[in-house]
Order: structure tokens, then sequence, then C-alpha cells
């Protein structure tokens, strides 16, 4: 009689099952688990940067200051827990420690420990400009946002059609502010076509600083048509994203991630990845 090969262990299954179980609560939005792990997370991400910015500011940092620096610490032994908790249920850590998301949550805490590396009066500024990394966990926010993943699928749709579109701002721009150039001249402050340039991309964007203005009849005619055309091709780049958008909110996806490489934005009838192809 033939036996049929043991798939593994019971202990290993164990580990597997447990690890299926904490993927399915950290990564997976749409279960039980899974929102209130986002709840949880998405206002300890808040209230770290709420606690980050009041330190910031002189007077509340020396009357609180201690306290600050102890939900500090708390945060970041916090996150430090989840990054670490998030490389043990994926199948690949390192892919996923190289990502966008794995580099956000690196960039979340190691700034609190590099302060305990760096100490002494004279590195207080290093210091300081490496607590700013702190407001990446900002940035966490992004992968519990649904809508994200149909936000960017409509800008890389339309990313061919915004080039072109600069491109065509950029000639308009170009010959606008050459023709300024030899209008006004350096009698008024069109020094060069590079500023010239300036001038036209701060009219055409309607911005107008009014640190360079033309002073003839026929500059300031010009002037008027660009400040004219500005306004008629602001429309241009939102209607190209708005139709791409319109169209990527038709297709139908969910918030499932896959288990080898973290990636989201799965078809509901998805079976496989479509970027690491691994089963879902």
């Amino acid at each position: 009689m033939r036996v049929k090969p043991m798939t593994g262990s019971p202990d290993l299954q164990h580990h597997r099952s447990w690890r299926n179980r904490l993927f399915t609560i950290i990564f997976e939005a749409d279960t039980p688990g899974g929102k209130v792990f986002d709840v949880v997370l998405l206002w300890s991400i808040l209230l770290s940067v709420v606690v980050v910015s009041l330190e910031s500011v002189a007077a509340i940092r020396a009357s609180h200051g201690r306290l600050l620096l102890s939900l500090e610490w708390f945060f970041t032994l916090l996150f430090t827990a989840e990054y670490v908790v998030r490389l043990l249920c994926v199948r690949k850590p390192a892919k996923y420690a190289s990502s966008f998301y794995g580099i956000v949550d690196l960039l979340a805490i190691v700034p609190t420990y590099l302060s305990v590396i760096f100490q002494g009066s004279q590195s207080l500024l290093v210091i300081r400009s490496l607590r700013l990394l702190r407001i990446f966990r900002v940035l966490k926010l992004t992968q519990y946002l649904g809508e994200a993943h149909v936000l960017m699928t409509a800008l890389r749709a339309s990313r061919r059609k915004v080039t072109v579109f600069l491109g065509t701002v950029l000639t308009v721009v170009l010959i606008m502010g050459s023709l300024m150039y030899l209008i006004e001249g350096e009698a008024h402050g069109f020094t060069s076509i590079p500023v010239s340039v300036y001038w036209a991309i701060v009219t055409m964007t309607t911005v107008g600083y009014g640190d360079i203005a033309p002073q003839s009849a026929l500059g300031q005619m010009l002037a008027a048509a660009l400040m004219i055309t500005g306004y008629a091709i602001i429309a241009v780049p939102t209607g190209i994203v708005s139709i791409e958008l319109a169209q990527a909110s038709r297709r139908s996806t969910n918030t499932q991630s896959c288990p080898s490489c973290s990636a989201e934005g799965h078809d509901n009838d998805a079976k496989c990845c479509k970027y690491c192809g691994a089963r879902l």
C-alpha cells in the first residue's frame, strides 16, 4: 500500500497557520481583525505626528519635554514592533523591507534610535534634522486609503497625455519668454531669456509675483494674451486625469494583499498576484 508523503509536521503547519492569520490581520483591511488593526494604527500614526509637531514648539517643549519624549519612545517602540511583525508574516521579508512602504516604516523609527547614538551639544542640530524624518510616519496612512490605488492608476494611465501637455506648455513659455526679452529688454528687468522664461511661467500659472512686469504697450498685450492662455490651459490636465480616474473607478478591485510581495489593488476575481505571480 502506498503512503502519501507528509506535507509538513504539525509544528510547521501551526507556524504557517499562525503566520497566515497574522498576515490577514495586518495586511487585509476587509476583515474584522484587519479593520481593528487599521483603526488602532491610524490613530497611533496621527498621535505620533501630533507629538512631533508639539515638540517643535519651544514653549511646549520646555514645559512638557519629558512627557513628549516618553510618548515619542512609546510610539517608536510600537512602530518597531509593527515593523518586525510585518517582516515575520510575509513570505519574502527582504522584498517588503526594500519596498516603498517598508522603507517608510523604517524611516519612521530609525531617527529616534539615532538620537541615542549621536549625543553631545555639538550634534543637537544633526539630531534635530533627523527628527524631521519622523514626519514620514504620515506616509504610512496611504496604505489604508482604498482610493489611493485608483488615483495612482489614473495618473499612470494619463502620464503620456500629461507629458505631451507639459511639453506644449514648456514650448509656449520659451517662445513667450524670448519674445518678451526682445520687446522689453534689460531696461525693464528682462535681463536674459531665462529670466524672461521665469516671468512667462509665473504669468501663465496666474501666480503673478509682480517682481518683473512689462512696461511697453506691446509687452503688456503679450502678457495679457499669456494670462488668458494660462486660464484656458488649467482645465486641460484636470480633464485628462478626470477621464482616466472615472475609467479606473469602474475597475473593481479589493484591498487584498499578496502574501509574497505585499502588493495591493488586485481584481476581485484574481487568483494570483499580477506583480509576482504568487497565489492569493
